[in-house]
């Protein structure tokens, strides 16, 4: 089974008038990156989310918001003191007369006091991290439904491409043999043409010209191509953190068609390989969304 790096999910759990939301989403990253929105007052514990995240996401760039709400207010719960907000509105108008500043006072000036009228009561609050954990779990088992029903349909284009490759080197293998003998009775036929006598056509240079051929031969290529897709098809059905390891195996298979392009004699097989290289740039593209 592999798993997409996209996707998205939530999680709540609820504690009398307060709810605990977890939202997360991911997207495409070689690695784990990650990237955390706490409220305040859980702040401190970043490190023990992280962790947890950690061991539950192997890859992707993921990012998470925890959202504390009470009575459906978001996470900061504010309390306003009307008497303090109008003492510091009246000490800065008398600092503002007595320096003889004709400028009038704003709200971002007042707003620089704010910690004398407004308090944050959310810290008397008891906040159950275990909760909070739960939040954060539902979301990610929400994700990775998502990721692993996507991680299918990933699979299912996967392995059509990598049939069609298979047949391509299938027809490869049958139209190889054929012309490597094609191609060696041309050189044959040939260097009767530059000889004198057919009787000077001996034994020696003949199988100088089937060493020749034989430089052509792709039967390597084909076999070592074949390997590598069962391989890949393995991984695919198996394998736990399969993208790097697929990666790996599409490049091996994009050597040996260029391998085979780069040997053959045959137009044919020129084209086949074509073929194959164009199912692994799609490939390639494919399971880079592959955890």
């Amino acid at each position: 089974m592999i798993y997409s790096m996209t996707g998205f999910g939530c999680g709540v759990k609820k504690q009398n008038s307060t709810s605990f939301e977890t939202e997360i989403k991911s997207l495409n990253s070689r690695f784990l990156d990650l990237s955390i929105k706490l409220p305040k007052i859980i702040q401190t514990k970043e490190l023990e989310i992280r962790e947890l995240i950690k061991n539950n996401i192997n890859r992707g760039k993921v990012s998470v918001a925890i959202h504390i709400k009470k009575d459906g207010v978001e996470d900061e719960f504010l309390n306003f003191n009307k008497e303090n907000l109008q003492g510091i509105v009246k000490l800065l108008n008398e600092i503002r007369e007595a320096s003889n500043i004709e400028e009038k006072l704003t709200l971002s000036q007042v707003l620089e006091f704010q910690g004398s009228f407004l308090a944050d009561d959310s810290e008397d609050e008891e906040i159950d991290m275990e909760l909070i954990k739960e939040s954060l779990l539902l979301a990610i088992d929400d994700l990775k439904s998502m990721r692993r029903e996507e991680g299918i349909s990933l699979a299912n284009d996967l392995t059509n491409r990598i049939n069609k490759i298979k047949e391509l080197v299938e027809k490869i293998e049958t139209e190889g043999k054929e012309s490597v003998v094609q191609y060696f009775q041309k050189l044959k036929d040939r260097a009767k043409q530059l000889v004198n006598e057919v009787a000077e056509f001996n034994d020696r240079f003949e199988m100088e010209l089937a060493l020749l051929a034989e430089k052509y031969d792709i039967t390597e290529e084909c076999v070592r191509l074949k390997s590598h897709l069962e391989i890949f098809r393995n991984t695919l059905n198996n394998g736990e953190e399969a993208g790097r390891k697929l990666n790996f195996i599409c490049q091996e298979m994009n050597r040996e068609a260029n391998t085979i392009n780069s040997k053959t004699v045959s137009s044919n097989i020129a084209h086949y390989g074509i073929g194959i290289k164009e199912e692994l740039e799609k490939i390639r593209e494919q399971i880079q969304n592959i955890e």
